[in-house]
Protein backbone atom coordinates (compact mmCIF):
# COMPACT_ATOMS: atom_id res chain seq x y z
CA UNK A 1 0.00 0.00 0.00
CA UNK A 2 1.38 3.42 -1.00
CA UNK A 3 2.39 5.78 1.77
CA UNK A 4 0.34 8.91 2.41
CA UNK A 5 2.10 12.09 1.27
CA UNK A 6 1.82 15.01 3.71
CA UNK A 7 3.02 18.16 1.96
CA UNK A 8 3.95 21.15 4.13
CA UNK A 9 4.02 24.78 3.07
CA UNK A 10 4.73 27.00 6.05
CA UNK A 11 8.05 27.99 7.70
CA UNK A 12 8.77 24.85 9.69
CA UNK A 13 12.04 24.16 11.49
CA UNK A 14 13.73 20.81 12.01
CA UNK A 15 11.95 20.21 15.32
CA UNK A 16 8.56 20.65 13.63
CA UNK A 17 9.52 18.18 10.92
CA UNK A 18 10.63 15.72 13.59
CA UNK A 19 7.22 15.94 15.25
CA UNK A 20 5.52 15.12 11.95
CA UNK A 21 7.86 12.17 11.38
CA UNK A 22 7.33 10.87 14.92
CA UNK A 23 3.57 11.32 14.76
CA UNK A 24 3.12 9.78 11.30
CA UNK A 25 5.95 7.27 10.74
CA UNK A 26 4.10 5.57 7.89
CA UNK A 27 3.69 8.80 5.88
CA UNK A 28 6.02 10.70 3.59
CA UNK A 29 6.62 14.20 5.00
CA UNK A 30 7.46 16.64 2.20
CA UNK A 31 8.61 20.11 3.21
CA UNK A 32 7.83 21.96 -0.02
CA UNK A 33 7.97 25.55 1.20
CA UNK A 34 6.79 28.35 -1.04
CA UNK A 35 9.52 27.56 -3.56
CA UNK A 36 8.27 24.08 -4.51
CA UNK A 37 4.62 24.00 -3.44
CA UNK A 38 3.18 24.48 -6.93
CA UNK A 39 5.04 21.34 -8.03
CA UNK A 40 4.82 19.19 -4.90
CA UNK A 41 1.10 19.78 -4.35
CA UNK A 42 0.34 17.33 -7.17
CA UNK A 43 1.82 14.57 -4.98
CA UNK A 44 -0.14 15.57 -1.86
CA UNK A 45 -2.76 13.45 -0.17
CA UNK A 46 -2.75 16.00 2.65
CA UNK A 47 -1.70 19.63 2.35
CA UNK A 48 -0.71 21.59 5.47
CA UNK A 49 0.01 25.30 5.30
CA UNK A 50 -0.73 28.38 3.24
CA UNK A 51 0.52 28.77 -0.33
CA UNK A 52 1.36 32.43 -0.90
CA UNK A 53 2.48 31.86 -4.47
CA UNK A 54 0.27 30.95 -7.46
CA UNK A 55 -0.85 27.30 -7.25
CA UNK A 56 -2.57 25.38 -10.09
CA UNK A 57 -5.51 24.36 -7.92
CA UNK A 58 -7.71 23.31 -10.82
CA UNK A 59 -5.09 20.90 -12.12
CA UNK A 60 -4.36 19.59 -8.61
CA UNK A 61 -8.06 18.88 -8.04
CA UNK A 62 -8.35 17.24 -11.45
CA UNK A 63 -5.42 14.95 -10.60
CA UNK A 64 -7.72 13.42 -7.97
CA UNK A 65 -5.18 12.73 -5.22
CA UNK A 66 -5.70 15.52 -2.67
CA UNK A 67 -8.06 14.65 0.19
CA UNK A 68 -7.39 17.09 3.04
CA UNK A 69 -6.30 20.72 3.33
CA UNK A 70 -5.26 21.85 6.81
CA UNK A 71 -4.75 25.57 6.47
CA UNK A 72 -2.30 27.36 8.73
CA UNK A 73 -4.42 30.50 8.38
CA UNK A 74 -7.94 31.44 9.42
CA UNK A 75 -8.72 33.08 6.08
CA UNK A 76 -9.13 30.56 3.28
CA UNK A 77 -9.17 32.71 0.17
CA UNK A 78 -5.73 31.22 -0.61
CA UNK A 79 -7.23 27.78 -1.31
CA UNK A 80 -11.02 27.98 -1.60
CA UNK A 81 -11.16 28.30 -5.37
CA UNK A 82 -14.29 27.01 -7.15
CA UNK A 83 -12.75 23.65 -8.05
CA UNK A 84 -11.76 22.95 -4.42
CA UNK A 85 -15.19 24.03 -3.21
CA UNK A 86 -16.90 21.69 -5.68
CA UNK A 87 -14.65 18.69 -4.92
CA UNK A 88 -16.61 16.58 -2.43
CA UNK A 89 -13.57 14.38 -1.72
CA UNK A 90 -11.51 17.33 -0.42
CA UNK A 91 -12.06 18.33 3.21
CA UNK A 92 -10.79 21.74 4.32
CA UNK A 93 -9.93 22.67 7.92
CA UNK A 94 -8.95 26.17 9.03
CA UNK A 95 -6.87 27.71 11.78
CA UNK A 96 -9.82 29.83 12.89
CA UNK A 97 -9.26 31.16 16.39
CA UNK A 98 -5.69 29.89 16.63
CA UNK A 99 -4.24 33.41 16.72
CA UNK A 100 -7.20 35.24 18.22
CA UNK A 101 -5.00 36.66 21.01
CA UNK A 102 -2.63 38.22 18.51
CA UNK A 103 -5.41 39.58 16.28
CA UNK A 104 -6.99 41.07 19.39
CA UNK A 105 -3.73 42.75 20.36
CA UNK A 106 -3.33 44.12 16.84
CA UNK A 107 -6.86 45.50 16.92
CA UNK A 108 -6.22 47.27 20.21
CA UNK A 109 -2.93 48.65 18.88
CA UNK A 110 -4.58 50.16 15.82
CA UNK A 111 -7.59 51.45 17.74
CA UNK A 112 -5.73 52.99 20.66
CA UNK A 113 -3.12 54.42 18.33
CA UNK A 114 -5.83 56.30 16.42
CA UNK A 115 -7.78 57.41 19.48
CA UNK A 116 -4.69 58.70 21.28
CA UNK A 117 -3.49 60.50 18.10
CA UNK A 118 -0.27 58.52 17.79
CA UNK A 119 0.15 59.26 14.04
CA UNK A 120 0.17 62.98 14.91
CA UNK A 121 2.64 62.51 17.75
CA UNK A 122 4.90 60.26 15.67
CA UNK A 123 5.14 63.02 13.08
CA UNK A 124 5.88 65.51 15.86
CA UNK A 125 8.63 63.25 17.16
CA UNK A 126 10.35 63.33 13.78
CA UNK A 127 10.38 67.14 13.87
CA UNK A 128 11.17 67.34 17.63
CA UNK A 129 7.92 69.20 18.24
CA UNK A 130 6.58 68.92 21.82
CA UNK A 131 3.00 70.22 21.44
CA UNK A 132 -0.21 68.93 22.97
CA UNK A 133 -2.83 67.95 20.40
CA UNK A 134 -6.42 66.65 20.83
CA UNK A 135 -6.98 62.98 21.63
CA UNK A 136 -10.06 60.79 21.93
CA UNK A 137 -11.23 58.17 24.44
CA UNK A 138 -12.00 54.47 24.15
CA UNK A 139 -13.89 54.15 27.43
CA UNK A 140 -17.64 54.50 26.95
CA UNK A 141 -17.62 54.25 23.14
CA UNK A 142 -20.30 52.41 21.15
CA UNK A 143 -18.51 49.60 19.31
CA UNK A 144 -19.84 47.41 16.51
CA UNK A 145 -18.07 44.17 15.65
CA UNK A 146 -18.71 42.47 12.32
CA UNK A 147 -18.05 38.75 12.65
CA UNK A 148 -18.27 36.56 15.74
CA UNK A 149 -15.79 33.85 14.84
CA UNK A 150 -12.80 33.02 17.01
CA UNK A 151 -11.22 36.44 16.53
CA UNK A 152 -14.39 38.40 17.14
CA UNK A 153 -15.25 36.48 20.30
CA UNK A 154 -11.78 36.94 21.76
CA UNK A 155 -11.88 40.63 20.90
CA UNK A 156 -15.05 41.29 22.89
CA UNK A 157 -13.33 39.80 25.94
CA UNK A 158 -10.36 42.14 25.48
CA UNK A 159 -12.57 45.20 24.97
CA UNK A 160 -14.93 44.49 27.86
CA UNK A 161 -12.79 46.15 30.60
CA UNK A 162 -13.07 49.48 28.74
CA UNK A 163 -16.76 49.68 29.78
CA UNK A 164 -18.04 49.86 26.22
CA UNK A 165 -21.44 49.41 24.65
CA UNK A 166 -20.88 46.52 22.22
CA UNK A 167 -23.15 45.07 19.52
CA UNK A 168 -22.12 42.51 16.91
CA UNK A 169 -23.42 40.91 13.74
CA UNK A 170 -22.72 37.43 12.46
CA UNK A 171 -23.89 35.05 9.76
CA UNK A 172 -24.88 32.71 12.60
CA UNK A 173 -26.10 34.96 15.45
CA UNK A 174 -25.98 32.25 18.10
CA UNK A 175 -24.34 31.87 21.53
CA UNK A 176 -24.12 35.59 22.30
CA UNK A 177 -21.02 36.38 24.33
CA UNK A 178 -21.98 37.78 27.74
CA UNK A 179 -19.73 40.81 27.21
CA UNK A 180 -21.87 42.26 24.39
CA UNK A 181 -25.33 43.74 24.59
CA UNK A 182 -26.82 42.29 21.42
CA UNK A 183 -25.88 39.87 18.64
CA UNK A 184 -27.68 40.55 15.36
CA UNK A 185 -27.92 38.72 12.05
CA UNK A 186 -25.51 39.73 9.28
CA UNK A 187 -28.22 41.49 7.27
CA UNK A 188 -28.36 44.26 9.90
CA UNK A 189 -24.92 45.61 9.02
CA UNK A 190 -26.12 49.09 8.05
CA UNK A 191 -28.08 49.34 11.30
CA UNK A 192 -24.98 48.23 13.21
CA UNK A 193 -22.87 50.86 11.44
CA UNK A 194 -25.35 53.57 12.39
CA UNK A 195 -24.96 52.61 16.06
CA UNK A 196 -21.16 52.37 15.99
CA UNK A 197 -18.66 55.06 16.87
CA UNK A 198 -16.09 52.33 16.22
CA UNK A 199 -16.69 49.59 13.64
CA UNK A 200 -14.33 46.61 13.76
CA UNK A 201 -14.24 44.08 10.92
CA UNK A 202 -13.49 40.43 11.80
CA UNK A 203 -15.43 38.69 9.04
CA UNK A 204 -14.12 36.21 6.43
CA UNK A 205 -13.72 37.00 2.75
CA UNK A 206 -16.06 35.17 0.40
CA UNK A 207 -18.37 36.05 -2.49
CA UNK A 208 -21.02 37.49 -0.17
CA UNK A 209 -18.60 39.65 1.85
CA UNK A 210 -16.56 41.08 -1.03
CA UNK A 211 -16.76 44.90 -0.60
CA UNK A 212 -19.60 44.37 1.87
CA UNK A 213 -18.48 47.44 3.80
CA UNK A 214 -19.37 49.89 1.07
CA UNK A 215 -20.31 53.56 0.75
CA UNK A 216 -23.75 52.95 2.30
CA UNK A 217 -22.29 51.22 5.34
CA UNK A 218 -19.54 53.78 5.86
CA UNK A 219 -21.86 56.78 5.50
CA UNK A 220 -24.28 55.18 7.96
CA UNK A 221 -21.59 55.45 10.64
CA UNK A 222 -21.76 58.61 12.79
CA UNK A 223 -19.55 61.46 11.65
CA UNK A 224 -16.24 61.31 13.49
CA UNK A 225 -16.25 57.53 13.92
CA UNK A 226 -13.45 55.01 13.38
CA UNK A 227 -13.06 51.95 11.16
CA UNK A 228 -10.71 49.08 12.03
CA UNK A 229 -10.09 46.25 9.56
CA UNK A 230 -8.30 43.12 10.80
CA UNK A 231 -10.22 40.83 8.43
CA UNK A 232 -9.37 40.95 4.71
CA UNK A 233 -8.81 44.06 2.63
CA UNK A 234 -11.33 43.09 0.00
CA UNK A 235 -14.29 43.10 2.39
CA UNK A 236 -14.06 46.91 2.19
CA UNK A 237 -14.66 49.36 -0.64
CA UNK A 238 -11.31 51.08 -0.17
CA UNK A 239 -12.19 54.09 -2.34
CA UNK A 240 -15.26 54.74 -0.18
CA UNK A 241 -13.07 54.61 2.93
CA UNK A 242 -10.61 57.09 1.40
CA UNK A 243 -13.41 59.52 0.54
CA UNK A 244 -14.82 59.28 4.07
CA UNK A 245 -11.39 59.94 5.55
CA UNK A 246 -10.71 62.88 3.26
CA UNK A 247 -13.95 64.67 4.17
CA UNK A 248 -13.53 63.69 7.87
CA UNK A 249 -16.73 61.65 7.98
CA UNK A 250 -14.38 59.04 9.42
CA UNK A 251 -12.05 60.38 12.09
CA UNK A 252 -9.62 57.59 11.39
CA UNK A 253 -9.02 54.11 10.02
CA UNK A 254 -6.75 51.32 11.20
CA UNK A 255 -5.90 48.91 8.40
CA UNK A 256 -3.93 45.73 9.00
CA UNK A 257 -5.12 44.54 5.58
CA UNK A 258 -5.63 46.32 2.27
CA UNK A 259 -7.46 45.56 -0.96
CA UNK A 260 -4.17 44.94 -2.77
CA UNK A 261 -1.18 43.67 -0.81
CA UNK A 262 1.42 45.07 -0.71
CA UNK A 263 -0.45 48.37 -0.73
CA UNK A 264 0.65 50.23 -3.91
CA UNK A 265 2.79 53.31 -3.42
CA UNK A 266 0.18 55.26 -5.39
CA UNK A 267 -2.57 54.61 -2.82
CA UNK A 268 -3.94 57.72 -1.13
CA UNK A 269 -4.02 55.80 2.15
CA UNK A 270 -0.29 56.39 2.54
CA UNK A 271 -0.77 60.18 2.54
CA UNK A 272 -3.78 60.47 4.84
CA UNK A 273 -2.83 61.71 8.33
CA UNK A 274 -5.67 59.87 10.09
CA UNK A 275 -4.71 56.34 9.04
CA UNK A 276 -2.53 53.65 10.60
CA UNK A 277 -1.42 50.92 8.19
CA UNK A 278 0.26 47.69 9.25
CA UNK A 279 1.35 45.06 6.68
CA UNK A 280 -1.04 42.19 7.53
CA UNK A 281 0.71 41.25 10.76
CA UNK A 282 -2.36 40.67 12.93
CA UNK A 283 -1.77 36.93 13.26
CA UNK A 284 1.99 37.15 13.69
CA UNK A 285 3.11 35.45 16.87
CA UNK A 286 6.27 34.15 18.45
CA UNK A 287 4.42 30.82 18.80
CA UNK A 288 2.88 30.82 15.33
CA UNK A 289 4.79 27.91 13.79
CA UNK A 290 4.63 25.88 17.01
CA UNK A 291 0.87 26.35 17.33
CA UNK A 292 0.28 25.73 13.62
CA UNK A 293 2.21 22.48 13.90
CA UNK A 294 0.33 21.34 17.00
CA UNK A 295 -2.98 22.06 15.28
CA UNK A 296 -1.97 20.13 12.16
CA UNK A 297 -0.64 17.13 14.09
CA UNK A 298 -3.72 17.02 16.30
CA UNK A 299 -6.10 17.14 13.36
CA UNK A 300 -4.13 14.68 11.23
CA UNK A 301 -4.14 12.18 14.09
CA UNK A 302 -7.92 12.48 14.11
CA UNK A 303 -7.99 12.09 10.34
CA UNK A 304 -6.01 8.85 10.35
CA UNK A 305 -8.14 7.52 13.23
CA UNK A 306 -11.37 8.37 11.37
CA UNK A 307 -12.38 10.73 14.18
CA UNK A 308 -14.20 14.08 13.79
CA UNK A 309 -11.89 16.90 12.74
CA UNK A 310 -11.61 20.30 14.37
CA UNK A 311 -12.36 23.48 12.42
CA UNK A 312 -13.92 21.73 9.41
CA UNK A 313 -14.89 24.48 6.98
CA UNK A 314 -18.19 24.84 5.21
CA UNK A 315 -16.48 25.41 1.89
CA UNK A 316 -19.34 27.40 0.40
CA UNK A 317 -19.36 29.79 3.36
CA UNK A 318 -15.57 29.94 3.71
CA UNK A 319 -15.45 29.31 7.46
CA UNK A 320 -16.42 26.66 10.03
CA UNK A 321 -20.05 26.38 11.12
CA UNK A 322 -20.47 27.36 14.81
CA UNK A 323 -21.45 23.79 15.67
CA UNK A 324 -18.19 22.35 14.33
CA UNK A 325 -15.67 21.17 16.91
CA UNK A 326 -13.25 23.98 17.73
CA UNK A 327 -9.51 23.60 18.19
CA UNK A 328 -8.19 22.61 21.61
CA UNK A 329 -4.44 22.47 21.40
CA UNK A 330 -2.27 20.35 23.69
CA UNK A 331 0.63 22.18 25.32
CA UNK A 332 4.26 21.71 24.32
CA UNK A 333 5.85 20.76 21.03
Amino acid sequence: MAKTNIVLCYPVEERHLQLFHQSFPDANIINAGQERIAEELFQADIFVGHAKVPVPWNEVVAAGRLRLIQSSAAGLDHCLVPSVIAAEVITVCSASGLFANQVGEQTLSLLLGLLRSLPTFFRQTLSKEFVRRPTDDLHGKRVGIVGMGGNGRRLVQLLHPFKLEMIATDYFPVRKPPEIGELWSADRLVELAARSEILILCLPLNDSTHQLVNEQVIRAMPRGSYLINVARGQVVDEDAVIRALEDRHLAGAGMDVTYVEPLPESSKLWQLPNVIITPHVGAQAACRVDDSTRLAVQNLKRYFANQPLANIVDKRLGFPHPDVMAINLPQGL
